[in-house]
């Protein structure tokens, strides 16, 4: 086994985080420089000593001011790569602001604009947020089982109308945000379509809600009790009896219904209907992605900044020294920092896939947005709660611009898909879905524990372990019980969607390696990337000893190259975070970086 031991005077000492930024936000000004001078303007300082329901107007007065940069949302709605850019930008200053902006663009006008079958309609409104727009999809009594919703939208051929309508509790739209707060709202309904006495489906519906007096007759808004997190108007919505224009049908492939009420879809069943109806779905898990990377990055500026900042008792009577000097403070931010590029490079990488796919590759890359979306999430959560705890008391007061970010980590986790239900679903289908990864070479214990070729090897023998594994408890389940083989094979299906996942992520890190040219950037990166690589192998390290991928020697060894590299990272961290390029306006109104 080959090791290298440095100090921390073989560090980086010319790294340039504008470099880092460069490899960070490679996909170019245009795409970032827009949202982050927008967020950097006086209306985004942070007002944690507002009240609720003044917080609730300022997201949708945020979200006014974002949509004038825009010289045609319609552009942003189409473009996945700025709607994530949005998102990415927008949380780090506000996550109701993010959350808004998501439903607005992405989920009501994408689900408009994506109806290509019906006359065109007039969304002036909606782009100039004359009136703002929601998503009513979710019902009390059916979350990630929506295709079971029980709201109904029938179809009156005499007239040439739909009736909507809430038919019990369970039916009730859960947490769209409705409320009268922001103006004149509009929503996309997802409904049962009742035609001639036969049930097509789930179906959108454009369905106008309230004007400059109120709620419109037939619908009933509840607002629901506050939730943790940046506060956003969430409600529970239901209608009673309300009549729409034949009009308010959106349609498309999966159906179109005629004037005389005759129904043709090129779509088999009504579950696929439902899932290419929300189709925007998919777009929306790269956008709580992206919410999650800026939030993470953020929330890692301002706990860094703090530890150069803060300074304690040090060893020697009468020296105080920054928290940041010790090894126990810094390895954990280090550890976090090194995990929060590797989201940023995987979103980027499955951001792009998403963009480019071919219609046959549909399914596996909305596979890989879930998983990555299961994945930033979940590390983001992570990443927010070690940060606050690095800063102590002080970052419990939501002043300080640190609390919130994990309660909104915990919002993504659970918008637009469940985490682990859409990586349940993911799971199942890799079973024998997804190609088996070839078998890596056994180690020969003289292998480098800093190649980082050597350790994404390990990831794979751990993601094959799992895969087979999952096929053969498959096979060992119950004949003909088909949930009695799913819970045999549950728990190494999802190891096997971790594994890959984190495979995934490693890899469009190592691709960015190769886009960065700047050799002191390069070398930062590097060892940043092998750090990443080691924390994930050392999760592994029982299993990669009896599937012989590490020798006995190189587990030993792993701490001590881990401690190696974090000594060689740790004066970089600095530079690491100003990498992330957090607004200097945000970070210069948080008390607790500005005073003592």
């Amino acid at each position: 086994m080959t090791t290298h031991t440095h100090s921390a005077a073989d560090s980086h000492p010319d790294l340039d985080s504008a470099r880092l930024s460069g490899a960070l936000f490679a996909e170019g000004v245009d795409v970032h420089e827009i949202w982050r001078k927008a967020i950097s303007a006086d209306l985004f300082r942070h007002r944690a000593d507002a009240g609720t329901e003044e917080r609730w107007q300022l997201s949708y007065e945020r979200l006014r001011a974002l949509n004038d940069e825009l010289l045609r949302p319609e552009a942003l709605v189409q473009d996945p790569r700025a709607l994530a850019a949005l998102h990415e930008w927008t949380a780090v200053v506000d996550g109701a602001t993010a959350t808004v902006a998501g439903i607005h663009y992405n989920l009501f006008l994408g689900s408009l604009l994506d109806d290509r079958l019906s006359p065109p309609r007039d969304l002036s409104a909606f782009t100039g947020l004359a009136r703002t727009g929601t998503f009513l999809c979710t019902e009390r009594a059916h979350g990630n089982d929506a295709a079971a919703l029980e709201t109904w939208a029938r179809y009156d051929r005499q007239r040439e109308e739909f009736v909507l309508h809430t038919p019990n509790e369970g039916a009730q739209k859960y947490m769209p945000n409705t409320s009268g707060a922001g103006g004149p709202k509009s929503a996309v309904v997802a409904a049962r379509l009742l035609a001639d006495g036969k049930d097509r489906g789930v179906f959108l519906f454009l369905v106008p809600l309230s004007d400059d007096h109120g709620t419109l007759p037939g619908i009933t808004v509840t607002a629901l009790p506050e939730r943790v997190g940046s506060p956003v108007d969430h409600c529970t919505t239901s209608f009673d009896q309300v009549r729409l224009p034949r009009s308010a049908l959106l349609q498309g492939e999966h159906g179109r219904l005629l004037a005389d009420g005759s129904f043709t879809s090129t779509v088999g069943s009504a579950r696929k209907r439902f899932l290419h109806a929300i189709a925007r779905v998919t777009v929306g898990k790269l956008c709580m992605s992206a919410s999650a990377v800026g939030g993470s990055r953020a929330a890692l500026a301002i706990a860094v900044r703090y530890a150069h900042t803060r300074h304690i008792s040090g060893p020697v009577t009468g020296r105080r020294v920054p928290l940041a000097a010790h090894r126990s403070h810094h390895s954990r931010l280090l550890e976090r920092v090194a995990t929060a590029y590797a989201m940023t490079f995987l979103h980027r990488t499955v951001t792009a896939r998403w963009i480019t796919h071919e219609p046959g590759e549909q399914a596996d890359s909305e596979r890989l947005v879930a998983l990555a979306k299961g994945w930033i999430t979940w590390q983001a959560r992570e990443i927010m709660i070690e940060s606050r705890e690095r800063c102590g008391a002080r970052a419990l007061f939501p002043v300080n611009g640190l609390a919130e970010y994990s309660a909104n980590a915990d919002g993504a986790i659970t918008a637009e898909g469940d985490n682990l239900a859409i990586w349940c679903k993911a799971a199942a289908e890799m079973i024998f879905g997804h190609t088996l990864a070839p078998r890596p070479p056994k180690a020969t214990g003289h292998e480098s524990l800093e190649d980082p070729d050597f350790l994404r090897r390990g990831l794979t023998t751990a993601e094959r372990h799992w895969h087979t594994s999952a096929r053969h408890d498959l096979r060992r389940g119950e004949p003909g019980d088909a949930l009695a083989r799913w819970n045999n094979a549950s728990a190494a299906a999802l190891s096997l969607a971790d594994a890959y996942t984190v495979g995934q992520a490693a890899d469009a890190f190592a691709a960015a390696l190769t886009r960065t040219t700047d050799p002191h950037a390069r070398a930062a990166l590097n060892d940043l990337y092998v750090l990443f690589l080691l924390n994930q192998v050392q999760t592994h390290s029982g299993l990669l000893l009896a599937e012989g991928a590490l020798s006995a020697e190189q587990v030993r060894a792993l701490p001590r190259t881990r401690h190696a590299l974090t000594a060689r990272l740790a004066p970089c961290l600095p530079a690491l975070t100003e990498a992330f390029s957090v607004p200097e306006e945000h970070l210069a109104t948080l008390p607790m970086l500005t005073s003592p």
